[in-house]
């Protein structure tokens, strides 16, 4: 039995003991004290009508237990703890070494539709009982699980991480040909522990970063932790002394110079570069991505001053340019700053699809009437980045990372030939990064890709801001 179908149990126990005791004893006392006054004199209506009260009390006990159940410890479908009740198991086991594994049914969703909402919920119980069963072959007990959204649950145990690693990893292979029903369910896992902090809303939603890396199981090595709250700290001084890190790498096109990317990196206290992907995350929970965004642009408009021949591209986040306040503050820096006008380039990407493309498109138009030139990037990879192209007005396109390291093999030229196919009929500039071999250089100019950059034709370029 799951420890939240024991900790269940025990909940409607000790409530039925807390609200049950005071009426039996008040009843007790006043049957007691009748009998030990007016014994002798008692009518037979005493007794029938203490047989009654007893009756309604226990009815009435039973109705506010179950009037009690309107607060669960467990969720309904998958018999394991809330969210809610987890969330405070959990801070308290914090306190000390503590793992948290995120299980996840990657599927759930495919099933979902596929087989129906009840073999979802049959999946997802059956799912959570295997768990189970599989830690306590491991001699594990009284662990809290318990459910988070999706098909995502948390375990809980005592220890570090590095204890249970490979365990979760024998796991995942072991729930490779795990079916329910014949239903097939892909199991993935991540795990974490209090080393990385004693935060439980740092702990989960570093988790769910993790999820969404690309390996089947995946670990956080101790060498990369940070601190959240002095990350914190971290981004919220650069963006408030706007003391950003440059960074330039050139792209080519035919051999020549066309334009340079600008990247752009904070410092900790140590002064140690830091990479977007370990704190663009914290920039977004303090609602900071718009500030962080302009920043970007005026820093990067500013150093264009200095190399007005060539174009220069930067990362701008979709959310920043629906906003209005960025938006109207972007436009007028622009039309004060004519040097770069049909030389800035925005490269956008996001995870969700934004469905209102037609209102997004209307402020892609206008940034285009300022002279900036619009980008989808991560192409191929994303699957927003299919449907933007498809839909939303844009000049260029550049490929994941992912098909050059692979550019070589013959499905992924196919599926460049395509995307290079609909570009070409949309007019629409190809580019893609991380050209480190001849080998590759060669392959993409022969497949017509317009613009290539990558270490084998520039090294990053740092500028101190």
């Amino acid at each position: 039995m799951l420890l939240p179908e024991t900790k269940e149990r025990e909940h409607r126990f000790k409530l039925a003991l807390r609200i049950g005791f005071p009426i039996f004893a008040l009843l007790f006392a006043l049957i007691s004290s009748t009998l030990i006054n007016t014994y002798e004199s008692l009518h037979v209506t005493f007794y029938f009508t203490s047989i009654l009260l007893f009756t309604f009390s226990i009815y009435f006990i039973f109705f506010l237990i179950y009037k009690g159940f309107d607060v669960k410890i467990t969720e309904s479908i998958s018999k394991t703890f809330t969210r809610d009740y987890l969330y405070t198991y959990l801070n308290e086991k914090l306190k000390e070494d503590y793992s948290l594994i995120l299980i996840s049914i990657d599927n759930l969703n495919d099933i979902n539709t596929k087989y129906g909402i009840k073999n979802g919920d049959k999946v997802l119980f059956h799912v959570a009982q295997y768990i189970g069963k599989y830690l306590e072959d491991k001699n594990i007990h009284n662990f809290p699980i318990g459910y988070i959204k999706g098909g995502d649950l948390i375990v809980g145990l005592n220890g570090v991480k590095e204890n249970f690693q490979t365990m979760i990893e024998l796991l995942c292979l072991k729930s490779s040909e795990y079916k329910v029903d014949e239903i097939e369910i892909n199991i993935s896992a991540t795990i974490i522990d209090s080393v990385f902090s004693d935060n439980l809303d740092y702990l989960i939603e570093k988790l769910f970063e993790l999820k969404n890396e690309n390996e089947n199981i995946r670990f956080l090595d101790n060498k990369e932790l940070i601190d959240p709250n002095d990350l914190e700290l971290y981004v919220i001084n650069a963006i408030k002394e706007k003391s950003l890190i440059l960074m330039t790498q050139d792209v080519y096109e035919n051999n020549v110079l066309v334009m340079k990317e600008y990247f752009y990196r904070i410092k900790n206290f140590k002064k140690k570069i830091l990479h977007p992907k370990s704190y663009l995350k914290i920039v977004d929970r303090l609602g900071l991505r718009t500030q962080y965004d302009f920043l970007i642009l005026e820093n990067s408009i500013s150093h264009s001053m200095s190399d007005c021949k060539n174009m220069f591209s930067i990362v701008i986040d979709p959310t920043s340019l629906r906003n209005n306040n960025f938006l109207n503050k972007a436009k007028e820096l622009l039309k004060n700053n004519a040097h770069v006008k049909n030389k800035i380039i925005f490269m956008i990407s996001e995870f969700e699809y934004y469905s209102y493309t037609n209102k997004f498109n209307l402020i892609l138009k206008s940034l285009k009437k300022e002279g900036v030139k619009i980008c989808i990037d991560r192409v191929g990879t994303l699957h927003t980045s299919f449907l933007y192209l498809r839909e939303l007005d844009v000049d260029m396109l550049r490929f994941d990372s992912f098909y050059t390291k692979h550019i070589a093999e013959e499905n992924i030229k196919s599926i460049l030939d395509g995307f290079i196919v609909m570009a070409n009929m949309k007019k629409v500039t190809t580019w893609l990064r991380m050209i480190q071999t001849q080998e590759e250089k060669h392959i993409a100019l022969s497949m017509g890709i317009d613009y290539i950059q990558g270490k084998l034709l520039s090294d990053l370029k740092g500028i101190e801001k």
